[in-house]
């Protein structure tokens, strides 16, 4: 099984494409044009992974949710949010039904 250090890594260098030349990098790039075509590439890799799940390719489905992940960790990155924080929300979660958790956010 493969940690949460993978995570930390790739956010380490999400960071650190921070401020740096929109042409030195791909993740330069999305940060320069912004959280709106940050949001774009999230939601466009979401509908890949549907497809690729419609499919039925479990190894499309792989990579596809490998590239959402990717991307929604950039979104997490250009709003300071970190794995860690995910993590703490995910532990918060855990042992509650979706049900419960959803109506404790309220309306």
């Amino acid at each position: 099984m493969i940690d949460a250090e993978v995570l930390h890594r790739l956010q380490a260098t999400l960071d650190g494409r921070k401020g740096a030349a929109p042409d030195s990098s791909y993740v330069a790039s999305l940060y320069a044009k912004g959280t709106d075509t940050i949001c774009k590439k999230v939601a466009e890799e979401a509908a890949e992974a549907i497809m690729a799940a419609k499919d039925g390719d479990r190894l499309h489905l792989v990579r596809e949710v490998t590239d959402l992940w990717f991307h929604s960790m950039v979104l997490l990155a250009q709003f300071d949010v970190g794995v860690d924080d995910v993590l703490a929300e995910l532990r918060r979660r855990e042992g509650i039904s979706g049900i419960d958790e959803k109506k404790s956010r309220g309306a």
